[in-house]
């Protein structure tokens, strides 16, 4: 018998865990403060309507229909011709989740290992402090390993009673401490020139491009839609889920989320301009990386003896969000191992990530070469060009049994859905991949 979803709120949950990662607290900030604040803000929020729900919709519609892996789901629902495409996309969702998961767990190491190096600080053990802090590949090694024990122990468990059951305490630990950093940074001076920027949108710039573009790209990287995540845990799903319903709910949740960690970093930004911090590079706010592991602990090291707290909090809040999506995503190769090559979970487990950990160490032991360049493949190429796909199976591959076409046929609302995922969106997703891929 496969394995399933216990609950509604477990499912939106453990979905809203895959699509809640690093992009969300680093990315999501970071796109706003460079185009526009709150314009950007607004434009968001209508594209993740217009582009990201049917998407998200659409590989999750892939994935519940077939009630398979990506391999078989794709293979199974690109009919005629297409078929090999289709198993060709599979196969490349499986291997685009292990790069990912490769890089992913990388950085989800450094996270865990400030948040330990700041608490060390705090109280007062510097020689733990300087170890935790300092870049060392014996660090980065042994905090790597420890991310991907902490994945395969949450999926060897199965969907119900580990990743179901992580979710619920993850999911609502990551919005306490999301909500007591944001109530403890607008404290600071100059947060609320930060908060203003954040939520006060400058309409003139609403028809700037470049927003648009930069707002249609975010909203489909940060649902987490292109490497069967969302279609494996479709697959999970019972006979007859409200697929309509459970997306507008998972798109919700992780919008919330986004909009808080909004309320969290941009203020925090502006409090460290008050301090005296840099966080400029030239005419634009520094973002992402350098955001996380330059800006902010230096804004942390001049807040006094409350700093090093505040921060270990903050990188605990990234650990977490980094663990809700490596564990999603980790479920992607172990459904194919258990699903096409008959193993037991345990052995597809640790088979899947043994893989994953082999590229994890190569991309530590060769960082500069490899590391940059299979970010862009992952995130840049395969994530859009895979959500394209998905889109065009529902929309045009598919047609025996298309769940979508059958119920459209006696409502409206869902013609017009059809309509829109069949036509706008191909076109809306087509930008999206030409702009990060190549503009």
């Amino acid at each position: 018998m496969r394995d399933s979803f216990h609950s509604r709120i477990g499912f939106i949950l453990a979905a809203a865990g895959s699509a809640v990662g690093l992009g969300n607290i680093w990315g999501f900030p970071t796109q706003v403060a460079n185009h526009g604040g709150g314009a950007f803000l607004l434009v968001y929020l209508c594209v993740i309507f217009i582009l990201a729900i049917p998407a998200l919709y659409s590989e999750m519609l892939i994935g519940h229909s077939a009630q398979a892996n990506p391999v078989r789901s794709l293979t199974q629902l690109s009919e005629g011709r297409a078929r090999p495409i289709g198993r060709l996309m599979g196969y490349l969702n499986v291997l685009g989740s292990c790069l990912m998961l490769s890089f992913y767990h990388v950085v989800a190491g450094w996270m865990l290992v400030h948040a330990l190096g700041f608490l060390a600080r705090g109280f007062g053990i510097e020689v733990a402090a300087e170890f935790l802090l300092n870049s060392s590949l014996t660090r980065d090694l042994i905090f790597t390993a420890v991310f991907l024990l902490a994945t395969a122990y949450v999926v060897f468990q199965g969907v119900e009673k580990g990743i179901e059951r992580w979710s619920k305490r993850l999911m609502p630990t990551l919005v306490v401490l999301l909500v007591a950093l944001i109530a403890y940074m607008l404290t600071l001076p100059g947060a609320d020139e930060g908060l203003k920027k954040y939520l006060v949108p400058d309409f003139s710039l609403m028809t700037d491009t470049s927003i648009l573009v930069a707002a249609m790209g975010q909203a489909f990287f940060s649902l987490s839609i292109g490497l069967g995540g969302m279609m494996i845990y479709g697959s999970y799903l019972k006979p007859g889920a409200n697929l309509g319903r459970l997306s507008l709910s998972v798109a919700a949740l992780d919008t919330f989320i986004a909009f808080l960690a909004g309320l969290l970093i941009i203020p925090a930004l502006y409090a460290g301009i008050h301090l005296g911090v840099n966080v400029g590079e030239g005419s634009k706010l520094i973002g992402e990386g350098q955001l996380i592991f330059a800006v902010l602990p230096e804004l942390f090291n001049s807040m006094g003896i409350a700093g090093p707290f505040v921060a270990f909090a903050f990188f605990m809040l990234l650990s977490i969000a980094a663990l809700t999506s490596t564990i999603a995503q980790a479920e992607v190769p172990v459904s194919y191992c258990i699903e096409e090559r008959k193993l037991k979970r345990p052995v597809a487990t640790a088979l899947s990530l043994s893989v994953i950990a082999m590229f994890s160490l190569l991309l530590i032991l060769f960082f500069e070469p490899l590391f940059g360049w299979v970010v862009t493949a992952v995130t840049q190429f395969q994530l859009p060009l895979s959500g394209l796909f998905y889109l065009l199976v529902v929309g045009w591959l598919w047609h025996r049994s298309n769940h979508l076409k059958a119920i459209a046929a006696g409502s409206v609302g869902l013609t017009l859905l059809r309509w829109h995922i069949r036509y706008l969106c191909p076109v809306l997703m087509s930008i999206v991949f030409y702009h990060v891929a190549f503009g």
